[in-house]
């Protein structure tokens, strides 16, 4: 930015994640105003504090502590990323313009709160995948392996659980065994994206019992092409560790969500798409309940998911409309060549030697 402001260039601020993911980080001195941050001791993050009501925040609804951005649970000494996301997202009223990869019917209320909040103009250019579908590029961090779409071809639609964590979320061992044993527990069909990095510090073990088992409605990869995934038919619902782009991906497919989140802003997304947007259910913080059975079963047969199988298609609807010529992502990305990438720049001015 400073770079930028020296020679005259327009600075624009790209934010990858969601728009009241960004309102909740600008929020976190509100929270301390409130006393209900900085944590002092991780004995605080009982679940009745987590689940403390807040109210009132300009741009959000519905909020509850546990659905901030996780880096205000974090305390001295330990309490760096809190501190940089404040710096980050104050550091962006500077800037010429901001980028959010959304579109204004889904987020339009937390966009105006940025704005309120004294950030430049929003260009909402989203989602995309939509946007852009002819792209080559790859936003994947790992190897996809491509079978993972002739394997799904040989499946009835609907009738899949697509299984994926993210390309940088990690959870233990234990956590990923418990999750495999209640998997055992439903008899869908399901693939599950397991990375070679997913336990953390340890190589990932799956109990014996669970390969033999599943063989046959079942298939373990360590990556996949994720859009091209979600837009099968066959797929019918994605359990998600809720990362933006897997929560716009999912919805640009028309896929209802089981969401676990575990860090940043996959709370506040996760928030939203539950309770806000009507295209998810949130897996208890508690992995080992067997509600996380329940919840698949319902989200693929019962009368809740098909309620949110019908709110994703029409969330769908929108962002395909959103992304067309003369939709308001199309528009915003014309807007923002013609008034920032291309507007007449201030002088350059040589620094002094």
């Amino acid at each position: 930015m400073e770079a930028a402001k020296e020679l005259g260039l327009p600075y624009v601020q790209l934010w990858t994640s969601s728009a009241v993911s960004f309102v909740g980080y600008c929020q976190y001195r509100l929270l301390f105003d409130r006393g209900l941050a900085p944590i002092k001791d991780v004995k605080q993050l009982t679940d009745e504090y987590l689940d403390t009501p807040v109210e009132d925040v300009p741009g959000l609804r519905n909020m509850r502590f546990r659905d901030f951005p996780t880096f205000i649970r974090s305390p001295a000494p330990y309490d760096f990323m809190l501190h940089f996301a404040l710096r980050i997202t104050e550091r962006a009223v500077g800037a010429s313009a901001m980028i959010v990869n959304t579109f204004g019917e889904l987020e339009g209320e937390a966009v105006a709160a940025m704005e309120a909040l004294g950030m430049p103009k929003v260009y909402t250019i989203g989602p995309l995948p939509l946007l852009a579908p002819s792209s080559t590029i790859s936003m994947s961090l790992w190897k996809q392996q491509e079978e993972c779409l002739p394997w799904l071809d040989d499946k009835e639609p609907g009738s899949v659980v697509y299984v994926n964590f993210g390309s940088i979320t990690v959870m233990t061992n234990e956590q990923l065994v418990e999750f495999a044993l209640k998997k055992l527990k439903v008899s869908t069909d399901f693939l599950w994206i397991i990375r070679p990095d997913l336990v953390k510090g340890d190589t990932a073990v799956l109990p014996p019992e669970f390969s033999a088992e599943t063989a046959e409605r079942g298939l373990v990869a360590s990556w996949c092409p994720q859009q091209q995934l979600l837009n099968h038919p066959a797929v019918g619902a994605f359990l998600t560790h809720s990362g933006w782009n897997s929560t716009l991906e999912s919805m640009c497919s028309g896929v209802p969500v089981i969401s676990w989140p575990f860090f940043a802003d996959q709370q506040t997304n996760c928030r939203y798409q539950c309770n806000e947007w009507g295209v998810g259910m949130e897996i208890d913080n508690n992995v080992q309940s067997d509600a996380i059975a329940d919840l698949i079963m319902e989200l693929m047969e019962g009368d809740k998911g098909l309620l949110m199988k019908k709110k994703t298609q029409e969330w769908r609807e929108k962002a395909v409309k959103a992304t067309k010529p003369g939709g308001s992502s199309h528009r915003n990305f014309q807007e923002l060549i013609a008034n920032v990438v291309l507007a007449p720049r201030r002088s350059i001015i040589p620094p002094q030697s």
